[in-house]
């Protein structure tokens, strides 16, 4: 069983812009969503997005400490490789899911 647990919510701040940046923010609201639904899934982007460059720097830290300490280092023509191969497979497990049945 999932309990949701309740919490009181909390306001962002108010944010003063430009009257042509809140028009051009209105110009793109789809069908139906609020400006607080956009600005409220704009955050939550925002902070995601801000985590998760947080940890791709701490991870090149500690690849750069571990160097620091054993001078052992991937060729960058391997590293290449790899992501190369990664995103082919990303690229078939993307295409097998849109093709049209058989």
């Amino acid at each position: 069983m999932h309990y949701k647990f309740h919490m009181k919510t909390a306001i962002i701040p108010q944010v003063r812009v430009e009257p042509q940046l809140r028009s051009d923010l209105e110009s793109v609201l789809r069908t139906g969503e609020t400006l607080s639904e956009f600005v409220e899934a704009t955050v939550r982007s925002a902070v995601e997005y801000r985590r998760t460059q947080a940890e791709f720097h701490a991870r090149g830290a500690a690849a750069w400490q571990q160097y620091q300490h054993t001078g052992t280092s991937i060729p960058a023509s391997q590293v290449t490789q790899e992501l190369r191969n990664m995103l082919e497979a990303r690229r078939k497990e993307l295409q097998a899911r849109t093709a049209p049945p058989a």
